[in-house]
């Protein structure tokens, strides 16, 4: 079976009004939320085979700041441009395309595509994925091919206002 978790870049940065989208950074509390869902992660024992991220900077920084927790080495962190901004779709078909080798992949990325994705694959029933909000579901096949909302089942809804730590 595959296991897949789903990541929203934590809380970022509008400081500065004319900074590009992409570049946007992490504001103080995700900074402070990131580390704290890795250790949520952590305590599940969750140690993924892969962490795929949205190049954009606050995607990426969410990921390290969780694989840091999870003790994944951050120069294995692979990043896929297509999750900047994308559609439950791109999504989709990034997973879909994922090598067979990895069992259990965290991919971080943007709202709406991450909502949308929750919703349409992993039936999560939300209205939004809060920032740094983590959807997991277990895929019933082999194959990532084979990932589809009509094989899995939910494992996990959790974000960081869900409770204290």
């Amino acid at each position: 079976m595959k296991t897949l978790y789903i990541v929203r870049h934590a809380k970022s940065s509008w400081a500065d009004p004319g900074q590009n989208d992409f570049d946007r950074p992490l504001n103080d509390r995700g900074k402070k939320d990131a580390p704290r869902m890795g250790k949520r992660l952590k305590e599940h024992g969750i140690a993924p085979d892969l962490l795929l991220s949205s190049p954009a900077k606050r995607a990426f920084a969410t990921c390290k700041r969780i694989s840091r927790q999870i003790g994944y080495d951050e120069e294995k962190i692979k990043t896929e441009k297509r999750l900047y901004h994308a559609d439950a779709e791109t999504i989709l078909d990034v997973i879909q395309n994922l090598n067979n080798k990895y069992n259990l992949v965290m991919v971080f990325g943007h709202n709406p595509g991450l909502t949308d994705f929750a919703n349409e694959v992993m039936h999560a029933g939300l209205a939004n994925l809060p920032t740094c909000g983590i959807v997991a579901a277990r895929f019933l096949t082999d194959s990532w091919k084979k990932a589809d909302a009509g094989n899995c089942e939910l494992l996990l809804v959790d974000f960081p206002k869900s409770k204290d730590d």
